[in-house]
Formats: C-alpha cells, structure tokens, sequence
C-alpha cells in the first residue's frame, strides 16, 4: 500500500484564537412513536478546541449518532444551539446549515462517504461545488496524494480495498478544507495497521488547527484523543 503523506496544510478560515471551533450547549433530542418518547439526549454540552481531537464513547442507544446529527447540522436539536467557528447553526434555515456545513465542516463515515457511481475526483469536486468561490479549495489529486491515493483518483469506490476507502472517505472530508471534522466509527472496519494509519493521519490534521471529534468503540481511537467524553443514556457521563 502507497504511504500516506503528512498532512501538515493548515485549514482556512479558522476560529479567531480563542474562540471554540464547536459549541455545544444543552442540547436536547426526543423521537415520538405513537403514545411512546424516547429521550435521545439530555442536556449534552461540549466544547471542542481548534487543534483538538475529543472522542465520544457509549454503549449503542446512549445518543452518540444522534448527538453527531445535531451537531453536523443534518438533524435538528429539540433544545439547546449548536455553534460552529462563532456561527449559530441549530435552529436556522436548511439553506443556512447547508452552507455553514460545507464551510466549516467535513464529515468523515464508517462506509457512506463516498457515491458509488463517482470516481475519487469526481467525489471530492461535489463536495467542493458547495463552495462559494472565494474559499480556498485545495486540489483533489494533493488531497488524495496526502492520504497515498494519487494512483486511484479515478477508481471508483467498489475497486477500493476496506483501507482504500477509509482513507477516500478522509479525503472526501477535508475537501472544502473544514475547521471541524467530525467522524462516525471511522477505523469500525479495519484492521490494526490500517487504523493506525487512518489515526495518524487524523492526528496531523488536528496537529495543523483542525478539531476533530470521533464517535468510536475503538480502544486506539480513544488512546489517541485529546479528551474523551462518555454518553450513556443522552447524558454525559461525570
């Protein structure tokens, strides 16, 4: 497998120093079914740091997808604001969450990162067509040659090996050069190298100003992170 190579670029348009990347603040999320509700999180706060990487651990059920949603923008807390790089992204517009979604943040998945019927470069420019001109897009072909995949910018995703497509999909993610990556189960399918690279990757954007928060199982992951928060039951964990 070609080597990754370091990923040192420092991402555009980050917080003023200071200022928290991402902000959460006591978000609340219920699902109704027929007479039944189901609190999915209760008041969950966190703050995560330019430069940062914080991992959020919990057995299945306790919030941790849905937590990811809300703060991605592509789910809606009941209660409680998300912020993002000092701009309020819950409880606005889609339009608007779309937009600050393809600013400021890459969302980096276990398995649906990629459209099938794309090939790498075709992948990586659709995330950048969110963009407006005037922000910086790096070129796709050193961002797949920053993840070893310069050889595959025109493969599709089903002529990619389990490690191939972790590291496209970690491509894909910093496409539109994101303040804040946030990861579902990022390394849930690979073996111990192959997750040591995909985490060494990780770790050097987060060394260039990235803040990147992992939703993970993996011992490794939480190894690696910064901080490590526990949900259990929509509730951090004390």
């Amino acid at each position: 497998m070609a080597s990754a190579t370091t990923v040192t670029a420092r991402p555009q348009g980050l917080a003023p120093e200071g200022q928290p990347a991402l902000v959460a603040d006591r978000l609340y999320r219920f699902y109704r079914a027929g007479d039944d509700e189901t609190l999915a999180l209760q008041g969950v706060s966190l703050t995560l740091q330019p430069g940062e990487m914080l991992a959020v651990v919990g057995p299945s059920g306790s919030g941790k997808s849905t937590l990811l949603s809300c703060l991605a923008g592509l789910d809606e807390p009941a209660g409680g604001t998300v912020t993002i790089a000092g701009h309020r992204l819950s409880h606005q517009p889609e339009p608007v969450r779309a937009g600050l979604r393809a600013k400021h943040i890459g969302i980096l998945l276990q398995s649906r990162n990629l459209l099938p019927h794309l090939n790498l470069t075709a992948n990586i420019s659709l995330v950048q067509s969110a963009l407006r001109r005037s922000h910086p897009r790096p070129a796709a072909l050193d961002l797949l040659e920053s993840v070893g995949l310069a050889d595959r910018a025109q493969s599709l995703p089903r002529q990619l090996s389990g490690g191939e497509l972790a590291r496209a999909g970690l491509a894909v993610a910093l496409a539109n050069d994101a303040q804040v990556i946030l990861a579902d189960e990022p390394t849930g399918e690979l073996d111990g190298e192959t997750e040591q690279q995909v985490l060494d990757l990780l770790r050097q954007r987060v060394a260039a100003g990235t803040a990147l928060l992992v939703v993970t199982h993996s011992a490794e992951v939480m190894a690696a992170a910064d901080r490590v928060i526990t949900l259990a039951d929509g509730k951090v964990q004390a």
